[in-house]
C-alpha cells in the first residue's frame, strides 16, 4: 500500500478515500495570516498562499468540525473570497454538491495563489462554534472560520505557517509556539493544517495568563480573558482547583498525549458559553461571573475537567468513526457513549476529586441527570446506541418534546455506564482494581507522547476492560446500549451505595440549575418545566400535565385564580398534596385562553441521592483524590 493508504487504513476510511489519495501535499508550507483588528465589529480578515501546480484544484472549507459530532463548518458566514495568481484575479466556481469546495484552474506557470476572505463573525445557521466568539474586548478564534486548504490530502499531512495581527493593547493565549512578535503581528511555529484548527487562541484587552502545577511537566497553563479588569482576578480557592485538577490527571491517566496545555477560559456575558475539546487546548467560555458567583461556579464546575479529559478520551484516543482524515468525510457517532460518555463521568469525578465540587453536590448532580433520564419516556423507542448513531441530528436541538424525541443522552446515560463499570469492577476485584487501571491501559497506550491520534473500536474497550477484570462485557454494554427499557440503568448508582428518591425541596444543584435557567421544576411531579413567566418549555409525555392537554408552548396565566408566579404554582402543588380537586390553571395557547384542570395530587418531588444502610460506600471511594496537594474547594 501507498503511504496515504497505510495511514488511512486503521481508521476504517480506507474504501471511502482510496479514490481521492492521488493528490500530493504541497512540497512548501501554506501562509495564512489572520487580522482581528475589526473584531470588535464581528469582521474577520485572512489571507492565505498555497503552493500549487497547474491545472484543476479544488479547495474545502472545513465542515466536519472535530469536537462539534456534526457539521459545523460556518460556510454561511464566509465572504469577499478572492482568488489571485502572479497578480490577476482567477475566476472559481462553487462544487455543485459540496458546498465547502471551490474549484480553480491554476494556470500554466503558477505555483502559488493567493486568497483573500472575510468572515463574518455573527450567529449563522450551522451551529458553529464561533457564533458570538467575538465582542470589544476579547475574541476567541477557532481557525477552521478562516481556512481553505487542499482537498483530498489528508489535513495532517498539509503543512501551515499561521501569522495573527490582534487589536492595540491585547495579548493572547493558544497551544501553538509563538516565534516571534512584531507590532500587533504574532507568528507561530510551522504545523499541519490539523493542528492548527486543533489550537485556538483566546485574545483580548483584558487578559491574564496563570502557569498550573509548576512540578508537572509538561507544562499547563489558564489563559483567562473578561469584559473587564476586575474578570480576571480570579479566586484563589478556584486556580487552586485548576491545579489540583491538573495534578488528578497524573494517577488518573498515567500519560500526557501534548506539549503543553492551555485552559482557554473566557468570562463574559457577551462572547458566547461554550465548551469545545483540543488535544493540547480547551476553549471554555461561561458567564462574566461564572466562576465567581458559587451558584453559576457550581454548575460551570465541570466543564474544565470535562474538556482537559478529552485530550485522552477523544483527541489521542477517538472511535474510528471519528477518526477521519480531513474535514470534508463525514463522521460516524456510534462510539459517542465511550468518547462523551466516559468523559462525563470522568469529568463529574475529577470535578470533586479537584474540589471544583464537594462530593455531596457531586451526588447532587449525579442525582439530576439520572432522575431526568430516568422519566424521560423517548427511551422506550430510541435506545441509547441510537442517540449516538443520530448525535448530527440531536445536537441543538429544541427542549420542546425533548423527553419524547430524547437527545444528547450518550453524554449523561453514558455516566451512568462508565459508573457502573467502575463499580462493577471494584465488586468484581475485591476493591483491588478500578476504573481507573482501565484508564492506564486504554488512555495511556504508547506512553507519553506528542499529539497524535490513536484510533479504537468497539473491540477494542470490550478486551481492556476484560484485562482488568475478566467478565462478559460485551454483553454488559450491549445490553445497556440496546435497552429499551421504561427506566434508565441506574445499577451503578445502586452498586455505589446510594438510591435514587425523591425530596419535597429542590438540592443545591438544582436550585443552582433552576437560577441559571430561571425556571420552575414541576418535572418529577406534574410533568412540566416552566419559564419564569409562565411559558412551558416542556410537558413530560403521559404525564398528570400531558394527560390534562398541555403542551410546550404554552403559557400559564394563573393558577386557581391567581396570576402565577412560580411560588403560586408551587404552592398549588403542595396544597393539592393529599386531595381530590384538581388544580386549575388558565392558559394561553396562540392568544387562545381556556381552563385546565391539572389532576395531581403527590407534591413536589426533587431527585436525590439516599444512602443505602449495610452497603459499602463504593461512591465516596471513587470521589476521594489520588493526588497529593488537595484544594480547598470553592
Amino acid at each position: 500500500m501507498n503511504k496515504c493508504v497505510a495511514a488511512l487504513a486503521c481508521a476504517g476510511w480506507l474504501v471511502l478515500y482510496l479514490g481521492r489519495c492521488a493528490a500530493q501535499p504541497p512540497a512548501s508550507p501554506l501562509l495564512l495570516h489572520v487580522d482581528l483588528t475589526d473584531a470588535p465589529r464581528h469582521l474577520l480578515h485572512a489571507h492565505l498562499e498555497i503552493p500549487v501546480t497547474a491545472g484543476p484544484l479544488t479547495l474545502e472549507y472545513p465542515q466536519w468540525i472535530p469536537g462539534d459530532h456534526r457539521p459545523t463548518g460556518p460556510i454561511d458566514n464566509l465572504a469577499g473570497i478572492i482568488v489571485r495568481a502572479d497578480g490577476k484575479d482567477l475566476p472559481w466556481r462553487r462544487d455543485d454538491v459540496d458546498m465547502f469546495g471551490i474549484h480553480v484552474d491554476v494556470p500554466a506557470g503558477v505555483n502559488r495563489l493567493e486568497v483573500s476572505l472575510d468572515f463574518l463573525a455573527t450567529s449563522g445557521d450551522t451551529g458553529s462554534d464561533m457564533d458570538g466568539a467575538t465582542s470589544a474586548n476579547m475574541t476567541v478564534l477557532e481557525w477552521n472560520s478562516v481556512v481553505l486548504y487542499p482537498a483530498h490530502i489528508p489535513v495532517a499531512q498539509i503543512p501551515i505557517v499561521a501569522s495573527l495581527t490582534t487589536p492595540a493593547d491585547w495579548k493572547l493565549g493558544t497551544a501553538l509556539t509563538v516565534t516571534g512578535r512584531k507590532g500587533l503581528e504574532t507568528s507561530f511555529a510551522p504545523v499541519s493544517v490539523e493542528q492548527l484548527v486543533d489550537s485556538p487562541v483566546i485574545t483580548g484587552r483584558y487578559f491574564r495568563e496563570i502557569p498550573l502545577a509548576p512540578e508537572i511537566t509538561p507544562k499547563h497553563y489558564l489563559d483567562v480573558a473578561g469584559d473587564a479588569a476586575s474578570d480576571v482576578d480570579l479566586k484563589p480557592e478556584y486556580i487552586a482547583a485548576v491545579n489540583q485538577l491538573v495534578r488528578e490527571t497524573v494517577p488518573l491517566y498515567a500519560s500526557r498525549h501534548y506539549e503543553t496545555y492551555h485552559f482557554l477560559l473566557s468570562l463574559s456575558d457577551v462572547i458566547r458559553e461554550e465548551g469545545l475539546e483540543h488535544h493540547q487546548s480547551s476553549d471554555n467560555g461561561v458567564e462574566k461571573m461564572g466562576v465567581s458567583d458559587p451558584k453559576l461556579a457550581m454548575m460551570n464546575a465541570d466543564l474544565l475537567p470535562h474538556e482537559f479529559t478529552h485530550s485522552w478520551n477523544g483527541k489521542y484516543r477517538r472511535p474510528v468513526g471519528l477518526a477521519t482524515p480531513d474535514y470534508a468525510t463525514p463522521q460516524k457517532g456510534d462510539l459517542l457513549w465511550v468518547y462523551e460518555g466516559m468523559t462525563q463521568y470522568w469529568g463529574d469525578v475529577l470535578a470533586a476529586r479537584s474540589a471544583f465540587w464537594t462530593p455531596e453536590v457531586y451526588r447532587e448532580a449525579l442525582a439530576w441527570s439520572a432522575a431526568r433520564l430516568d422519566v424521560k419516556p423517548g427511551r422506550t423507542w430510541r435506545n441509547l446506541q441510537d442517540t449516538a448513531i443520530t448525535a448530527q441530528v440531536l445536537r441543538g436541538n429544541h427542549s420542546n418534546w425533548g423527553n419524547w424525541r430524547r437527545s444528547q443522552d450518550y453524554y449523561q446515560e453514558g455516566e451512568l455506564i462508565w459508573l457502573d463499570a467502575d463499580t462493577t469492577i471494584r465488586q468484581l476485584t475485591h476493591d483491588q482494581k478500578s476504573l481507573n487501571d482501565f484508564c492506564v491501559k486504554f488512555l495511556a497506550v504508547g506512553g507519553n507522547t506528542p499529539p497524535k491520534v490513536l484510533p479504537y473500536d468497539f473491540d477494542e474497550v470490550v478486551a481492556d476492560l476484560n484485562a482488568i477484570a475478566p467478565y462478559d462485557w460485551r454483553t454488559f454494554l450491549n445490553e445497556r446500549l440496546e435497552s429499551h427499557a421504561a427506566h434508565a440503568p441506574l445499577s451503578g448508582i445502586e452498586h455505589g451505595g446510594y438510591r435514587l428518591t425523591y425530596g419535597t425541596d429542590p438540592t443545591s444543584f438544582e436550585d443552582a440549575y433552576l437560577a441559571k435557567t430561571k425556571q420552575v421544576d414541576a418535572w418529577f411531579s406534574a410533568g412540566i418545566m416552566v419559564g419564569a413567566m409562565g411559558n412551558i418549555n416542556d410537558v413530560r409525555m403521559n404525564s398528570p400535565a400531558f394527560q390534562a392537554g398541555l403542551g410546550p408552548g404554552t403559557k400559564l396565566v394563573a393558577v386557581n385564580g391567581h396570576g402565577f408566579t412560580a411560588d403560586v404554582l408551587r404552592q398549588a402543588i403542595r396544597g393539592a398534596k393529599g386531595k381530590t380537586e384538581p388544580i386549575e390553571l388558565i392558559v394561553s395557547n396562540d392568544d387562545e385562553f381556556r381552563i385546565v384542570r391539572l389532576d395531581y395530587h403527590d407534591g413536589e418531588k426533587y431527585p436525590r441521592l439516599e444512602r443505602v444502610q449495610g452497603t459499602t460506600d463504593l461512591l465516596d471511594e471513587i470521589l476521594k483524590p489520588l493526588a497529593a496537594g488537595k484544594g480547598s474547594g470553592l
